[in-house]
């Protein structure tokens, strides 16, 4: 049954010593993590940032035979990226997970890397181990980057195919994923292609769609009895400050006056490397309930499930609703105002906000106010529909 997913699927141990010689044997490799690990230093010095990015490596990777093994690497590099760039990080009680029933996890995209890195590191301190992860091909431009996925666990999808090519790969996705699952994996994938750039987050009934067929197909399951096979858990998180949101105001703003954002090959590097280095300020995972089908649901209705968990479920931070106050002020009718809400931010965090605004090029305030303020707008708004319902 694997050999249908070799070409996506993660490493198993039995490979992992192979690729890691590969790995330590490829000066590209450690250039670029030597970017991404000593930015400043790589700038000034490239040759020591590269030669001390080498020899650690070589020694933290040394002896190492197993997947599990490799993880714990990663999980040490995890914890120093959250000491160096999160003041805090919450997360909800995982107690309501069974821990016996393997779930596939889907979160709101607003960072890369960060998203799923992680759920995983908290899933792994928790009782309920790692994850496997969704990884877009388009992130994957050089093997030593497949590799290294590969070996935390990742599996490939194919988004760059097009016609009949591109239906087949999604079906073998989704047949990887029921795959996993039965396997006793938990798995991660975003609710959509692509970030919420815009702050507002929504599930693509697309990947309902794709998540069904590798039941459908085979078993003649329903699209609703194929989603109930995955044991879907919803997960909201929110970032204080989004370390690219310069970035992707920038972007929104070039969509905007000229129509179109065009991406170098290092546009998805320079995200990436944003992501993890710069500050996100506090930072909260929410884990929903287990997603509920009935025979009824179509892939709308699920995404929509989906959808409801993770805006109610997002924690919001003293910049979402400081972005929101200007946008209230400006047009009461979007909502009621922070007094009403009872909401009170610190000076403190005022001053934070401000500064972090007025750095900013006046053409790009405006997206960066609204990418803020959106999560407030729609919790307000679903929190209505229920309170109406």
């Amino acid at each position: 049954m694997e050999e249908e997913f070799e070409d996506i699927r993660p490493y198993r141990d039995h490979e992992v010593s192979a690729v890691l010689e590969s790995l330590l044997n490829n000066d590209e490799f450690f250039e670029a993590i030597a970017r991404f690990q000593a930015p400043r230093l790589k700038k000034v010095l490239p040759k020591l940032a590269k030669k001390k990015v080498e020899k650690a490596l070589k020694k933290h990777l040394k002896g190492i035979n197993s997947i599990s093994e490799f993880q714990l690497v990663i999980a040490k590099y995890m914890q120093k990226i959250i000491d160096d760039t999160i003041d805090s990080l919450h997360e909800t009680d995982l107690v309501e997970i069974p821990q016996e029933t393997p779930h596939l996890f889907i979160s709101n995209h607003r960072d890369i890397v960060m998203d799923p890195a992680l759920v995983s590191y908290l899933l792994r301190l928790s009782v309920h181990g790692t994850m496997e992860i969704a990884i877009g091909d388009n992130l994957l431009k050089k093997e030593y980057i497949s590799d290294l996925m590969r070996l935390n666990k990742s599996f490939i999808v194919k988004r760059s195919m097009q016609g009949r090519e591109k239906l087949e790969a999604l079906k073998t996705l989704s047949k990887y994923i029921h795959y996993s699952i039965e396997n006793g994996n938990n798995a991660w994938i975003a609710q959509r292609e692509g970030r919420a750039k815009d702050g507002l987050d929504k599930t693509d009934p697309t990947i309902i769609k794709m998540l069904s067929m590798g039941k459908r197909d085979d078993e003649k399951l329903s699209l609703p009895s194929a989603i109930s096979r995955l044991h879907i858990i919803p997960v909201s998180i929110s970032y204080e400050y989004n370390p690219c949101d310069e970035l992707i105001a920038r972007e929104l703003h070039a969509i905007e006056t000229t129509g179109s954002f065009e991406k170098d090959d290092r546009s998805d590097i320079i995200s990436i490397s944003t992501g993890l280095n710069l500050k996100k300020g506090d930072v909260h995972v929410s884990y929903g309930t287990e997603i509920q089908t009935s025979e009824e649901d179509d892939a709308v209705a699920i995404a929509n499930m989906i959808d409801k968990q993770i805006i109610l479920n997002y924690h919001l931070h003293p910049s979402n609703y400081l972005a929101y106050r200007r946008l209230q002020e400006a047009d009461p009718t979007i909502g009621p105002s922070l007094e009403d809400m009872n909401v009170k931010i610190s000076d403190g965090k005022e001053v934070e906000f401000k500064i972090r605004y007025e750095n900013l090029e006046d053409e790009l305030k405006p997206y960066f106010i609204q990418m803020y303020a959106n999560p407030v707008i729609n919790k307000f708004q679903y929190a209505q529909e229920g309170a109406i319902d």
